[in-house]
């Protein structure tokens, strides 16, 4: 039992985690590229991927694996895009180091879904049964490339939004 639910229970939560995490990430990507903030979005893309990582922790191990590794580093990039956005409220640079980070995050929960692709869908890891196979470098390698570009396109994109009258009188 973990945290109270049984192993299957937990790997559930963790997984649905992980797909809300992703799918509300790339809604929050295009708004990025659209330069809109989306906040309720973003508020659920950072909940839930803060989520998928700490409940990585969570399943059984004896020693550090590579996931635990990711999900460090994950945690660090949202730790980065939660002050940048909510902290320094995207003023100045913050802007550029928010969608960085945010797109860093959900980049890394993508990686771990290949991953995890490669490992439980069958015809996938018949291509790649040991993860060292040019199917999966291709892969990993293609989502990388558009992530890269997707940053870049992104962090031009996403400018300062003019002060609102609302908030001038604040």
């Amino acid at each position: 039992m973990i945290l109270g639910m049984t192993t299957s229970t937990f790997t559930l939560v963790h997984v649905v985690l992980s797909l809300v995490g992703i799918a509300s990430g790339l809604v929050v990507v295009f708004g990025l590229l659209a330069g809109k903030r989306l906040d309720g979005w973003t508020a659920l893309f950072l909940a839930t991927t803060v989520a998928t990582s700490v409940t990585g922790f969570g399943f059984p191990f004896d020693h550090l694996l590579p996931s635990h590794k990711v999900g460090i580093i994950s945690l660090v990039v949202l730790t980065v895009a939660i002050l940048a956005r909510y902290a320094f409220h995207l003023a100045g640079g913050w802007r550029r180091i928010y969608v960085i980070s945010a797109v860093t995050a959900l980049y890394l929960n993508v990686f771990v879904g290949v991953v995890q692709a490669f490992l439980k869908v069958p015809a996938l890891k018949a291509l790649a049964p040991h993860q060292t196979e040019p199917p999966f470098l291709v892969a990993q390698l293609a989502v990388l490339v558009i992530f890269i570009v997707i940053t870049i396109l992104a962090a031009k994109r996403f400018r300062n939004e003019p002060v609102r009258a609302a908030a001038r009188a604040a």
